[in-house]
């Protein structure tokens, strides 16, 4: 038997060294190139007027994109959602399952080891009964490995590799959207300020208008129908300001559970929004491909799904598997580590399947139409990802031209409103005519107030649509996730 191995062993050795050289030439299935996706030349909508073009060397917003509204306590927030929000750190712990899975597929491109020592007692019985007892020990080694003719497994590990990156852009994509989130409820919070501090002053100017009603009464001047009047409208600017308080502490809540906390744990004090928003890079439509998370992911996610049409089409081929045992083995635990108890084993398998009944070319059509399914899926999101650029960028122009036009409405209601009041005091108008002076003055200060918390909501819309301060370069090569030292196809 010793001499029988010490024959065939070398000629398997080099039987499976050829195969393992001729395997790394042998990759079965369509190599993956970026599909086109349309994009268009420029942005259809133009940002609001006085915004510059912005120049390659500032296209884009670095980092931490918050910063750019110069307020510390929204940055103080903006830094706990990646610490603490809870959907980022699931986000998180997928993209280590994901990293997990690489290594998972890769542990298929190096053969298996396994050592199962033994040891067992039979007994002859009734058949043979002068036997007895009879005892055997065995240390067995076993080395198997699949040779990865077609690709198949570095294609699996490839896949993986590309899922991972897949993962990574989905974390980074829910970090932009829970930041966002956080921005959008920060600025509505404090435009609930600005209309809580514009009824207040609208509180106190009615208080001043009903002692004024209430002396004129008191003089036969006004009546009991204009004190009544003016205590009406009192009231009911009173009951508004009540009112808001529901939407302020409702704010207050969802921004508490973005940063991971208990609404009971966030007290944000109340300031109405001073700043304009600010101006946004734009750049190039053709940019966006490469700023946006999601894309990305989609990107990735379909470039995965190529790789499974190659391992699909891989199982049309035999497959071989080397397999190889050493080991020590004796009748007596005593003569179990000399040389004479060792053994060795080997043997090559090549096989193939000969009829399935279309059981692999369904598999290669299923991973064909998966691939299709998401490059539609990619092609969709870069479309929607330019319909929410589009429509930031026409809101923000449109709402600073609206704000324009409102401010003159605003000038013009309080003109209006103190001609009214000098007639009212000379005696010459009810206070029909100026309680209607008020509404409509109160009514444009309001307008304009939501008008300045929309345009902060939007350039955060906008911000988010661009991606943030991310970008494709943030994201591990193939070749780094698969420790592989080869350079990527893409």
């Amino acid at each position: 038997m010793t001499t029988q191995f010490k024959s065939t062993w070398p000629r398997l050795v080099l039987a499976g060294a050829l195969l393992l050289a001729s395997s790394g030439c042998q990759v079965i299935g369509p190599n993956y190139r970026r599909p086109p996706a349309p994009v268009p030349a420029a942005f259809k909508e133009k940002p609001p007027d006085g915004w510059k073009e912005a120049q390659p060397s500032d296209a884009m917003l670095k980092g931490k994109w918050w910063e750019v509204y110069n307020d510390p306590n929204l940055n103080a927030l903006e830094e706990q959602v990646v610490i603490s929000n809870q959907n980022v750190l699931a986000a998180e712990g997928q993209y280590r399952a994901a990293r997990g899975a690489v290594q998972v597929a890769r542990s298929a491109l190096f053969p298996t080891v396994t050592a199962s020592p033994g040891a067992s007692v039979t007994q002859g019985g009734n058949l043979s009964p002068s036997l007895g007892f009879v005892s055997s020990y065995q240390i067995p080694i076993d080395v198997s490995y699949q040779v990865d003719l077609w690709g198949a497994i570095r294609r699996n590990v490839r896949s993986n590799a590309e899922n991972a990156q897949a993962s990574l852009a989905q974390l980074e994509n829910a970090k932009l959207t829970y930041q966002a989130d956080l921005a959008q409820d920060y600025f509505q919070l404090h435009g609930t300020d600005g209309d809580v501090a514009l009824l207040q002053s609208t509180v106190d100017s009615y208080t001043g208008f009903l002692k004024l009603t209430q002396a004129r009464h008191d003089s036969g001047i006004a009546s009991g129908a204009d004190v009544a009047q003016a205590q009406t409208q009192l009231d009911s600017a009173r009951e508004q300001l009540i009112d808001f308080g529901v939407a302020r502490t409702q704010y207050e809540h969802a921004i508490a559970i973005l940063i991971g906390k208990a609404p009971a744990e966030l007290s944000i004090a109340a300031e109405p929004i001073r700043n304009q928003p600010p101006q946004v890079p734009i750049a190039f439509p053709s940019t966006l491909l490469e700023r946006r998370p999601d894309i990305a992911a989609s990107e990735r996610q379909m470039a995965s799904m190529n790789e499974q049409i190659g391992i699909a089409e891989a199982a049309y081929y035999p497959s071989l598997t080397l397999s190889a045992g050493a080991g020590l083995g004796s009748s007596s635990f005593l003569k179990l580590f000399t040389w004479a108890g060792r053994f060795f084993t080997s043997s090559a398998v090549l096989s193939d399947t000969l009829y399935d009944n279309g059981k692999r070319r369904g598999q290669v059509n299923i991973a064909k139409a998966d691939f299709d399914v998401a490059m539609a899926n990619y092609r969709q999101t870069v479309l929607t990802a330019f319909q929410q650029v589009e429509d930031n960028l026409s809101a923000l122009r449109i709402l600073e031209q609206e704000t324009g036009a409102t401010i003159e409405t605003v000038q013009a209601a309080q003109t209006a409103l103190d001609i009214t009041v000098a007639q009212y005091k000379a005696g010459t108008a009810t206070y029909l005519q100026v309680e209607t002076q008020q509404t409509a003055l109160f009514a444009e200060q309001q307008a304009l107030v939501n008008l300045l918390t929309r345009r902060m909501v939007s350039s955060v819309l906008l911000i988010e649509a661009l991606g943030g301060g991310w970008n494709t370069s943030q994201l591990p090569e193939v070749s780094a996730l698969s420790g592989s030292d080869k350079q990527s196809r893409n």
